[in-house]
Formats: structure tokens, C-alpha cells, sequence
């Protein structure tokens, strides 16, 4: 696992060890980062159970302005990778649960161009996250969620203010594109 492009392209990533963590593969990665193209440069990023914050480095070294990582456990890790990166002045850590984070966020009245959200698989989480994103504006009105998910996971499509506008399949994985509705 490493950063792919930009600022800090070919550094590779520390991941904990053991199973816990599931790093999005390098070359879905690429791909979700082809499809979102210019949007990354000056975004303000937010990295949902970031694990080693693979997806919201990447973002930086392409030209995000700012990114906060979320995850409950492996914190440690984003710190060093973010170091290593030479990304740590433009990032924030937060070690707690996410919907807490979310929560937080709202009462700050804080919003994202970019949210990326890679959950367990299975457990839940997407409908938790999703239902928050809705009913929030975290996600400014341009901006975009990219949510990874087993491809055995349904998502509610019932929402009232985002929509998925465009899904991929890669193998297992699943990653859908949300955004707000428009009038």
C-alpha cells in the first residue's frame, strides 16, 4: 500500500497488523481517484474508519487543502503514516467512535467537499453514517461521498437530500458515489 500520486507519490503506508484493518487495494483506489479527478485539489476531507488513512493521505498529496481522519482504534498508525507523508500540518486525528465524530462535527458546523467512508463490512455502519450525512450538512453541496461496502450489503436508497450517483464493483468490494440532490 502506497500514495499513488502527487506530493508525496511512491512513500508506502504503514498498516497495523493482523486483520482488523482493511486497507483499500491500490488499485481500487486509483480508480476511485480517477473518477473524482480535479475535485481533490483545495477539498476539505473527511476520512471515515480511516484505518491507516490511506484514502484521505492520498487526497492530500493531490492537493486537498485540510483532511480529518476518524477511526476508534488505529490512530497511532495515521499519525505516523501522516508524518511520513510529510502531511501531518494538514491533518487532524480524531480516536473515537464515528458516529460520535459525526455528531461533534455537526454541532461545529463543519462541512466537507470530501467525505470517504470504508467501514467494516456488514456490520451496520453504512445505514448509521449515511442517515447522519443525510440529515446534516457535512457534505457541502458539490461535494461528493465515496462509501465502500461489501457488495452483499444493501444500501437504502430512501434518503432525502443525497443520492448515489454512480456505483463500481471490484470483486467484493463495492463503491458507490453520493452527493445532494439537486432541486
Amino acid at each position: 500500500m502506497r500514495i499513488i500520486t502527487g506530493s508525496a507519490k511512491g512513500l508506502k503506508l504503514k498498516a497495523p497488523r493482523g486483520l482488523s484493518t482493511r486497507p483499500t487495494a491500490d488499485k481500487v483506489k486509483g480508480s476511485i481517484f480517477n473518477i473524482l479527478g480535479t475535485l481533490v485539489v483545495d477539498a476539505v476531507v473527511l476520512d471515515l474508519f480511516a484505518g491507516t488513512g490511506n484514502l484521505g493521505l492520498e487526497a492530500l498529496s493531490r492537493g486537498a487543502s485540510r483532511a480529518i481522519f476518524v477511526d476508534n482504534a488505529s490512530t497511532v498508525i495515521i499519525k505516523e503514516n501522516a508524518i511520513h507523508t510529510n502531511l501531518i500540518d494538514r491533518t487532524e486525528i480524531y480516536r473515537t467512535d464515528v458516529v460520535r465524530a459525526l455528531e461533534k462535527l455537526i454541532q461545529q458546523g463543519q462541512s466537507f467537499d470530501l467525505i470517504f467512508c470504508d467501514p467494516p463490512y456488514n456490520q451496520g455502519h453504512v445505514g448509521q453514517v449515511l442517515d447522519k450525512i443525510d440529515k446534516s450538512a457535512l457534505l457541502t453541496k458539490t461535494g461528493i461521498m465515496v462509501l465502500e461496502h461489501s457488495r452483499h450489503e444493501l444500501i437504502n436508497c430512501q434518503w432525502e437530500n443525497v443520492r448515489i450517483k454512480r456505483s463500481e464493483r471490484y470483486g467484493e468490494t463495492m463503491v458507490s458515489f453520493l452527493a445532494k440532490k439537486t432541486e
